[in-house]
């Protein structure tokens, strides 16, 4: 009985209401006040009291006879009406709007009702060729009419991304250069962003220019990700892939699809909320309409009321009425939750998708850098081992200078490709360290004589003090440790000159593990380092600058160092000032390795050479594809007086071993035929005890497994140093000297 009440009085004010209307003259300040709320309710979503106060601007505009205000009020129903996807109703009133805009010859008006109903058209792809017929249409009657080719802006720009939505760039061309030729440079920052992404699309389709194209997308993608222009931050993104997948870089293609990814899924997350103020307030338009209905069937039940006085009556009808509400509430709920399950489903199935690509382009590219590390390695082999095979003819001694110079050279590609691939599989997670024994001050020595030609062509002075408190031989990765070495050294050497260099090792303490906490520090008298670049120079590519010194790197060492230190739960502390020199420093625990039994366990290259034991007797077979290698490592041997025999591949290697002796084999992985692995198995049929070395230029931790569960007892990375090279066979071939020799 209370909702029936208000609506007669709501009837009542309404009644009084339109006499005064029809009586006093409406005042433009009045239509305009209700067009303001009208506009404060569209964007507060309050999509209800934006129709209620449509519908009274509709009508006082009418009885005032006012056509811009009748025109503005359709144009609002059509803006509420799309807002809430009801496409049909949102048509249906720009079309009322248009008609209006029409009849009152305002031509600013009728361009203005031509683009807004070409917006409803083109918001699905059916609708194109109509949206641009209507864009057309807007633009002829803004030439007629005399207005400045500024006011078309809107309108080219629409018609250019329509047709490069269409994938039709030829068509879009004119109006592209018409939107760029007619910006200021003042428009709203958006509008801007737009059209700049819309110039790459239509270079990216145009397929001239993609690197234009690709400068254009990523600018974008940076201000659309600054001002947090979602869909510009994914749209670009997704045509910076495009273009990285035409040029071949997988890499540049897989980060621009993560980051599409991750603003689809901002957006999704966006649009699911979107989409819940959408229900929310096409329910709040529908119970705004179902209330109009209720207060007209009120009004009916009235006059039955005042005719029959049948109280029941009304109660049954009003029952009936909330119960159908009840009902279709219900449904339109149901048809909402299965829309938007059914869109979910799908966007799970494109992140699936977008997943499994990014996967198999990593798998892409862990693969392309194995066989590059591979295809790269054994020629450098070639050219470092012949190099240092030159270096020892003392023939060929008035060319020491030139040989030195090819054999760092060599020594520095190889340092590079290295620090790339190391770079590379940590970053993938794909580097665990080894354990093996090594000599410390074996390892320090290598690395300075690694360093000499550089100190003498920088003029400087290396010291190398190692703490008398340490052991001589640890248990660890040796190859790690060496790779953080000779960066820190590198780096004092390459940025000094005529100075010094000081690397000292130091026992801190001895741990409740009993290993051996060890302080290493590079210290040298150069450039020194900024207060201000202390931080970026561990970042990758970074360098610091000096203009007193030409020098070349990549920027990958120290990232690397930091990097690989924290496989060793250390990190690397720096000081330095400009001018006085930097001293880096770091420490890691050391575990002392004990050798089983004396003899040749603790022999060295240098004390072998020194020693010169007769190895006659010792046969070794040397197998590998690859001629230049196998000559290489033979020349090593014979020079040491041991026995070589060589085999071209896996086959031929089996039956050498079936017919002959040998004290140990080194074995290539990489073999036509039969390939290492293949062979070292079959030899283990027949053949248990003789040791097989690998030779193999692939990454260590990539293949060490299979390696050793073929069979094999060691690894020696090609292009390997002479003298890890010869301690290695020295380790291998222990028990079998010290038979021989005695």
């Amino acid at each position: 009985m209370r909702k029936i009440n208000l609506l007669l009085t709501f009837w009542c004010f309404s009644t009084l209401s339109t006499i005064c209307f029809a009586q006093d003259t409406i005042s433009k300040d009045s239509l305009q006040s209700l067009l303001v709320k009208i506009n404060d309710d569209y964007y507060a979503y309050n999509f209800k009291g934006a129709i209620e106060n449509s519908a009274i601007l509709l009508e006082e505009a009418t009885n005032a006879n006012d056509d811009y205000y009748i025109y503005r009020s359709y144009n609002e129903l059509g803006a509420v009406y799309s807002m809430v996807k009801d496409s049909v109703k949102g048509k249906y009133y720009y079309e009322k709007a248009l008609e209006k805009a029409l009849e009152s010859e305002a031509d600013s008006l009728i361009s203005w009702a031509y683009n807004d109903l070409a917006n409803v058209y083109v918001e699905h792809k059916t609708g194109y060729e109509i949206g641009i017929s209507y864009y057309k249409k807007a633009i002829e009657v803004n030439n007629k009419a005399g207005f400045d080719d500024y006011e078309n802006l809107v309108q080219y720009l629409n018609i250019a991304w329509c047709f490069i939505d269409m994938e039709q760039p030829e068509k879009a061309a004119s109006f592209l250069s018409k939107t760029q030729s007619l910006l200021k440079g003042d428009e709203h920052e958006l509008l801007l962003l737009n059209v700049e992404i819309l110039k790459g699309r239509y270079e990216f389709y145009k397929g001239l220019n993609l690197d234009f194209a690709l400068e254009l997308l990523t600018e974008a993608a940076k201000t659309a990700e600054e001002k947090n222009y979602l869909e510009q931050a994914a749209q670009s993104h997704e045509y910076i892939a495009k273009i990285q997948k035409a040029a071949g870089d997988f890499e540049a293609t897989t980060a621009a699809l993560e980051q599409k990814a991750f603003f689809d899924k901002k957006i999704h997350i966006f649009e699911r909320e979107a989409t819940m103020h959408e229900a929310s307030a096409k329910f709040g338009v529908q119970q705004y309409q179902k209330d109009l209905e209720i207060a007209k069937k009120e009004e009916e039940y009235k006059d039955r009321l005042v005719q029959k006085s049948s109280l029941l009556t009304t109660i049954f009808v009003i029952a009936s009425i909330v119960l159908l509400i009840g009902l279709i509430l219900f449904y339109y709920l149901w048809k909402v939750r299965k829309k938007f399950i059914s869109k979910l489903r799908f966007k799970n199935q494109e992140l699936t998708k977008a997943k499994e690509q990014a996967e198999r382009l990593s798998n892409l590219k862990t693969q392309f850098f194995s066989t590059v590390s591979h295809e790269l390695r054994t020629p450098l082999y070639g050219v470092i081992g012949l190099s240092s095979i030159l270096m020892e003819d003392d023939s060929l001694s008035e060319h020491k200078d030139d040989l030195n110079s090819l054999k760092f050279s060599a020594d520095y590609l190889l340092a590079l490709i290295n620090d790339v691939l190391t770079l590379n599989k940590i970053d993938a997670n794909g580097i665990q360290l080894e354990k093996n024994p090594f000599l410390l001050s074996v390892l320090l020595k290598s690395i300075m004589k690694s360093f000499a030609f550089s100190l003498e062509q920088n003029n400087n002075k290396i010291h190398l003090h190692i703490d008398d408190n340490l052991p001589a031989q640890f248990l660890g990765d040796s190859v790690r440790l060496s790779q953080i070495l000779m960066n820190l050294i590198g780096n004092a050497v390459k940025f000094n000159e005529n100075g010094t260099i000081w690397v000292t090792i130091d026992l801190i303490e001895k741990s409740h593990k009993g290993n051996y906490v060890t302080k290493f520090t590079i210290k040298d008298d150069g450039i020194g380092i900024p207060k201000d670049k202390q931080a970026t120079i561990f970042e990758e590519f970074s360098q610091v600058k000096n203009k007193n010194y030409n020098y070349q790197g990549t920027g990958l060492g120290l990232p690397i160092v930091k990097k690989l230190l924290a496989l060793f739960n250390s990190e690397i502390e720096l000081q330095s000032e400009v001018g006085k020199g930097a001293i880096f420093t770091f420490e890691i625990e050391l575990e002392e390795f004990i050798a089983p039994q004396e003899g040749l366990s603790s022999l060295t290259t240098e004390s072998w050479m020194e020693e010169q034991p007769a190895f006659e007797n010792i046969n070794i077979l040397v197998v590998d594809d690859n001629r230049i290698n196998q000559k290489i490592t033979e020349r090593i041997l014979v020079n040491r007086h041991f026995n070589c025999s060589l085999a071209s591949d896996g086959i031929e290697a089996v039956a050498m071993t079936k017919n002959n002796s040998y004290d140990l084999i080194l074995m290539d992985i990489h073999m036509p035929n039969k390939n290492g692995i293949e062979a070292t198995e079959e030899i283990r049929t027949f053949n248990s005890t003789t040791p097989i070395v690998a030779l193999t230029a692939v990454e260590v931790a990539e293949i060490r497994k299979k390696i050793m569960d073929a069979g094999m007892n060691d690894v020696i990375l090609k292009p390997y140093d002479v003298s890890q090279f010869l301690n290695t066979i020295l380790r291998n071939l222990n028990t079998t000297i010290e038979k021989k020799v005695s």
